[in-house]
C-alpha cells in the first residue's frame, strides 16, 4: 500500500484517475491549484488506485494523504 501525499498546500482542482484504475509510477492522477498555478500530482508506485481521501475542491496541506494505491 502506498499513500500519495500533497506536495504543497492548495486545492484539489481535478481528479484524473478513478478508483479501481491501474496506474503506473509517474502517471498523473490529479491536478492541484495553488496561487493560480496548476500542479500535477503523480503516482509514486505501480498499482491500483484504491481510495481517494479528497474530493475536487477540497483544500489540503502539504503532506496530507490524498490517495491510496495498492
Amino acid at each position: 500500500m502506498t499513500e500519495i501525499q500533497a506536495t504543497m498546500a492548495g486545492s484539489v482542482w481535478k481528479i484524473i484517475a478513478e478508483n479501481g484504475k491501474t496506474v503506473t509510477s509517474g502517471e498523473d492522477i490529479a491536478i492541484m491549484e495553488s496561487m493560480k498555478m496548476e500542479i500535477p500530482i503523480t503516482s509514486t508506485a505501480d498499482g491500483v488506485l484504491k481510495e481517494w481521501k479528497v474530493a475536487e475542491g477540497d483544500f489540503v496541506d502539504e503532506g496530507d494523504t490524498i490517495a491510496i494505491i495498492d
